[in-house]
């Protein structure tokens, strides 16, 4: 749930209990110094106590209706996590002096969202295990090198060396614990290259394996609403 909605509508919350409980209190103390009390003035206090009472329950039930619309766009993302990305037909791409990430451009299915085809870059829209393959093809003499990164550094390489004299392709998988907003993407070492045409050699593919229980982020005190009023 938002902190945008959540803070404002607990600080009301607990400003109307205070009220509520200093209204009480001036209620007993003027009782208790009055031997007489007017009737029609005990009969408006009890209707604003009323009213404050029911005001508080129309927060709470506004609290527990914002929560679960939160697990329940949570639990549609923990379904809905899965990407498969290759180069397209760019022929060879590389090399350069420097590491580059690589951008996987044409997306065959983005379910939710995650990855970024302009970018290159997957982030982790939930906290999971996410389980992920890389893959490409490289030409005769030509090295490649590719490096599966999570937010910065290496987690694995696909090596390919360049004394080969054929294509050939190469690739892993890995299944990684990420946190939600954590970054997964694919770089190319410097002096390297790596080809793709109309055949799809060259990919990039991953999706959500499982992802902890929601765990509630806030519960309301039992206590929090006040006291049914006596008549």
């Amino acid at each position: 749930m938002s902190c945008c909605v959540v803070y404002p509508l607990l600080f009301l919350l607990f400003s109307c209990v205070w009220m509520s409980e200093v209204q009480q209190e001036e209620h007993r103390n003027k009782t208790e110094s009055t031997e007489h009390l007017d009737v029609e003035e005990s009969d408006a206090a009890l209707t604003s106590a009323e009213f404050q009472e029911n005001f508080l329950r129309e927060i709470y039930t506004e609290l527990k209706t914002l929560k679960a619309r939160q697990e329940v766009t949570e639990e549609q993302l923990r379904r809905t996590v899965a990407f498969s990305a290759t180069l397209g037909p760019i022929g060879n791409l590389g090399p350069f002096n420097t590491d580059i990430t690589v951008v996987f451009r044409k997306v065959f299915v983005n379910e939710g969202g995650a990855y970024n085809p302009t970018t290159g870059i997957f982030t982790a829209p939930v906290k999971g295990i996410y389980f992920f393959t890389i893959g490409g093809l490289y030409q005769p003499s030509k090295a490649m090198v590719l490096d599966l990164m999570k937010n910065g550094q290496k987690v694995l390489s696909v090596y390919k060396s360049s004394k080969a004299k054929h294509y050939d392709s190469g690739s892993r998988s890995v299944s990684l614990n990420l946190e939600k907003g954590d970054h997964v993407y694919i770089q190319l070492r410097s002096k390297t290259w790596i080809y793709d045409d109309v055949n799809v050699h060259s990919t990039f593919s991953g999706h959500l394996l499982f992802s902890p229980p929601i765990t509630k982020a806030y519960v309301l005190p039992a206590d929090a609403l006040p006291a049914t009023t006596q008549h």
